[in-house]
């Protein structure tokens, strides 16, 4: 096996610009372009140059033209509010035009910049779109996200005008959007011109004279807007992730690279083709949201589904598997976390018997880095593949996958399997060396990056250089860390921030977590350094139980020490865990890792603005003083 994808991938190392020439082939250009790729001033790179192209009519028009109207665009599911919608490309069509005609009544054009904070509703869809149509750059904030951290985001973006909802609604509460809009304005400098809202019947939103207006009155009485030719250069969309000076990153994503990438890997990735319904269960405010909640699966004629409840409580860990037997999903897309989640729920998935999976073809992970022991369970489990694969906010879809339309791969717990074609992927030493094969090292990407990736920071050249491409020069910085085996598979086994050195030995916290979550009573674990006057660092593991466990901790912790002795060495100096009720993590699922390190180390920390729920930390120092720590 392996034969087909080799030979791709040779054939697009040796002329990338000639395969991305192909499948550039396979979107509606309005003007072709000129020049493929211009690589005259590096690190910025420009691919599909002098072509002229519109988002939204390739992710909608143009299947209604194709005569596919009738067909599913979006399925809402939204257990939160007991409430399903399905809208057709052709309803989908005409809702975008007249969002697009709405903004257009409020003097939003071509290159104007609009932010969205909304819930996991259409609307949200419907607003990408709508800028889309009309050429202006869409941000969109995560509905809830602390309000000095929107206005840090309304400064950068300086939005001529904000969509967003009265309320988000969690399991267990409502959270008001309106106060945090108000807020965020109110301490901005830049202050937009317009607020329209969209009044959800669980909350009311008080609204602003002159300034704020109501969605549904706005949009009844707009013209439908048509698609407008925007650049291929031009930004689609900006993307704010966390920056280490507190002040976050506005990705830039290019429009025809973005499209013609998101459209490659529907098919070569994730083997979906129009008429398929593909699910991706996260948020359109994270990039796997924009990638493959909106675009990706519009841009092939997929049905997409809008997923606004949880893994687990909503109503309970069988959530996943009835919305995949409701729509007949082939393919669904969630992070590690969920998953872990759904585990320690029901660890036996009994819950799964309860749905019909016939129609599903593969489950797919990624986000964070997926433990070899949660990737069987949802093999053991689900029956179908359980496919890794690893991507950033700044690529905007894969670096390294299996990529299940052109050939299956083996499959090898704890890897993404291989590059991308065209990626060239490599593991490099401090001195930016390539190291042997099974060595651990930095993670970079030999520039240019493929299309789709970012081309820029919003209005800041000079941090894109700085924080990816300076040091390692003609590389791309990943963050990353881990190592390629001798079949080239990459393996990601930490942030260069959480390898960790323990008198001299470099160690990878992922490789504990591996050896922490094979125990049958462990549902996850965190893993990272924490100070030692002798050592430098040594490692302490968080450990969550699964439901149900009722064996004493320390016999259970004992038996982790000893798993992490065997398997990975005294060398490992492994000594420290703690079991705790669950731990800290950002609205997409990501461990908050160097919070933990801070409250452990004793160091003072910002509430991280992306939490899932403040309490969690209380409860994390709690633990840490029940075994001495922080150290006086």
């Amino acid at each position: 096996m392996g034969q087909i994808f080799d030979k791709i991938a040779a054939e697009a190392a040796a002329d990338p610009q000639g395969f991305w020439a192909k499948a550039a082939e396979d979107i509606a250009w309005i003007t072709p372009p000129k020049q493929v790729l211009d690589d005259a001033k590096p690190p910025f790179y420009r691919w599909f140059v002098g072509g002229e192209v519109n988002g939204c009519y390739n992710a909608v028009d143009r299947h209604v033209e194709a005569g596919r109207g009738e067909q599913n665009a979006l399925i809402y599911d939204s257990p939160v509010t007991d409430s399903k919608r399905q809208i057709t490309y052709a309803e989908l069509q005409d809702q975008v035009a007249r969002c697009a005609g709405m903004l257009q009544a409020h003097n939003v054009g071509y290159g104007d910049r609009v932010i969205i904070y909304m819930p996991m509703v259409p609307e949200a869809v419907i607003g990408m779109l709508a800028c889309a149509r009309i050429g202006a750059i869409h941000s969109v904030v995560f509905g809830g996200f602390a309000a000095a951290e929107l206005a840090k985001r309304i400064d950068d973006a300086a939005p001529k005008l904000i969509l967003t909802a009265s309320c988000g609604i969690e399991p267990s509460r409502l959270v008001e959007y309106k106060p945090l809009i108000d807020e965020a304005i109110d301490l901005s400098v830049h202050k937009p011109d317009s607020v329209i809202l969209w009044q959800r019947p669980q909350c009311e939103a008080s609204m602003i004279a002159g300034r704020d207006f109501n969605w549904a009155e706005e949009v009844a009485k707009a013209e439908p807007a048509a698609c407008v030719p925007v650049k291929s250069e031009d930004p689609a969309y900006i993307l704010y992730t966390s920056g280490t000076t507190g002040m976050p990153k506005g990705v830039v994503r290019p429009t025809g690279a973005h499209i013609v990438a998101l459209k490659w890997s529907m098919k070569n990735i994730y083997d979906c083709e129009a008429g398929d319904v593909y699910w991706a269960a996260s948020d359109v405010g994270w990039v796997v949201g924009h990638s493959y909640i909106v675009y990706g699966p519009l841009f092939e004629g997929c049905t997409s589904v809008i997923y606004e409840g949880k893994p687990v409580g909503t109503p309970d860990a069988g959530a996943f598997w009835r919305v995949i037997s409701d729509y007949k999903v082939k393919a669904m897309f969630t992070a590690p976390t969920a998953i872990r989640a759904v585990k320690k729920e029901d660890p036996n998935g009994d819950l799964i018997a309860n749905y019909d999976l016939s129609h599903l073809k593969y489950q797919f992970l990624a986000g964070e880095r997926c433990d070899p022991d949660t990737l069987k369970w949802c093999e053991d489990k689900l029956g179908v593949p359980t496919i890794d694969h690893w991507w950033q906010t700044e690529t905007g879809w894969s670096i390294a996958a299996n990529c299940m339309g052109i050939e299956p791969l083996p499959v090898k717990a704890g890897s993404p399997a291989r590059p991308i074609p065209t990626c060239d992927v490599r593991v490099v030493d401090e001195a930016g060396k390539d190291v042997a094969a099974g060595d651990i090292g930095a993670i970079v990407v030999k520039l240019p990056l493929p299309p789709g990736s970012l081309s820029t920071l919003w209005n800041n050249d000079e941090r894109y250089v700085d924080a990816y491409m300076a040091d390692y020069p003609g590389f791309y910085k990943t963050g990353d860390a881990g190592y390629l085996d001798e079949d080239g598979y990459v393996y990601v086994m930490s942030r260069t921030d959480d390898i960790i050195n323990v008198a001299g030995h470099r160690l990878s916290t992922g490789g504990m977590e591996e050896v922490l979550a094979e125990h049958p009573d462990v549902a996850e674990s965190a893993v990272l350094g924490v100070n030692d006057t002798l050592k430098g660092q040594v490692p302490m593991g968080f450990i969550v139980l699964k439901s149900g466990v009722s064996r004493a901790g320390d016999e259970i912790i004992k038996e982790l020490i000893a798993s992490v002795r065997e398997r990975i060495g005294p060398v490992a100096a492994f000594k420290l865990a703690v079991i705790v009720a669950r731990l800290p993590k950002t609205r997409s699922g990501k461990i908050l890792r160097g919070t933990i390190q801070k409250i452990a180390n004793g160091e003072s920390y910002a509430m991280p603005a992306t939490i899932d729920d403040p309490a969690i930390l209380d409860e994390i120092a709690d633990a840490l003083n029940h075994i001495g720590y922080p150290k006086s």
